[in-house]
């Protein structure tokens, strides 16, 4: 496995991270049991690197991790998200960056992975009712309790970026990128290289699509998330296959999977830049840790830019868009 220094931390993490949030219930039926084996497989592998939230089956993967992390702790860097304040019914969301929100989350996020210490604690999202001053304010105060080593922010606009380092340093960016979400592009991978960031690229399989999990929609579980994303919708789907195939036959010529050449494309954006795949089997983890073994020439990059430029995908990445890149 290959480490790098990561955002101005003094943490050296993995080439690839290990997202968990299909470990609680986003894509179909959570098994502990195989989440457990898989994470375990995934430290064995050298994987040091979650990410992880406080939404995530309602604390759920949060608790799950802490049995996971059992005699381990001291190995693995965790970022832990503060995910979205909802209300009571969980109909809809609330502000999630107030001083208060944010100072009880972490409280309860600590309880759940059992540690007394985040490494890195990340606001999920730039709440556009709250300066993003007082949020990183509060989180600053964390971090001076000790309780949080250092702050993230994720899906943050470059704009907050250069505010939020005002208030407190921030090493690292979460957001979405992949082949078909390539939003970073817009500034926020500029603004994080300005300050040293790390950037964590969540679902760098594009939610599966990616993956080649995602050909029939009408056959994914009911609970699935992914039915109310544009993207998977009917008069969408459609078009982004036809890209799909077309990524597919360059995977085919490099001999290689197509999840894994998703993610060679991601991890080939820069050192800077962690691809964080969501697994939660170990056929999956390991087929896709393969991907730091493949090279991609210029002529590969350059191919897979032409099929799935900036903006190729038909439909919003995510149905909110108005609570991302804010």
């Amino acid at each position: 496995m290959d480490y790098r220094k990561f955002g101005g931390t003094e943490f050296e993490v993995s080439a690839m991270g290990l997202g968990c949030m299909s470990m609680s219930g986003t894509y179909g039926a959570a098994d502990d049991a195989e989440s457990i084996a898989t994470l375990h497989r995934a430290f064995d592998l050298g994987i040091n690197f979650l990410d992880t939230s406080a939404n995530y089956g309602n604390g759920h993967n949060q608790q799950l991790i802490a049995k996971a992390l059992k005699g381990r702790r001291e190995r693995i860097v965790i970022c832990s998200k503060s995910g979205t304040a909802r209300t009571p019914d969980a109909t809809g969301h609330r502000p999630g960056g107030s001083p208060e929100y944010l100072t009880g989350v972490c409280e309860e996020s600590l309880q759940r992975l059992e540690t007394d210490r985040l490494d890195i604690f990340c606001m999920s999202r730039i709440d556009p009712r709250v300066p993003v001053e007082e949020s990183v304010g509060a989180m600053a105060r964390l971090v001076e309790q000790g309780k949080v080593r250092y702050i993230a922010l994720s899906e943050a606009g470059a704009g907050s970026i250069r505010r939020a380092q005002k208030v407190h340093r921030i090493v690292a960016l979460q957001m979405e990128y992949s082949l078909w979400a390539r939003d970073p592009e817009g500034g926020n991978l500029e603004a994080c290289r300005e300050f040293g960031m790390g950037f964590m690229a969540y679902s760098p399989l594009g939610r599966g699509f990616l993956a080649g999990a995602v050909r029939n929609p009408g056959a994914m579980a009911a609970d699935d998330s992914r039915r109310d994303h544009p993207r998977f919708k009917q008069g969408a789907i459609e078009r982004n296959l036809e890209l799909l195939a077309q990524v597919e036959a360059v995977a085919k010529e490099k001999g290689v999977t197509l999840p894994q050449l998703a993610l060679a494309w991601v991890a080939a954006q820069g050192s800077d830049v962690i691809p964080f795949p969501s697994n939660k089997s170990i056929r999956h983890l390991e087929e896709n840790l393969k991907a730091l073994d493949v090279t991609l020439t210029p002529s590969d990059l350059g191919r897979l830019n032409a099929i799935m430029p900036l903006n190729a995908a038909v439909g919003d990445r995510t149905p909110d868009m108005d609570r991302v890149n804010l």
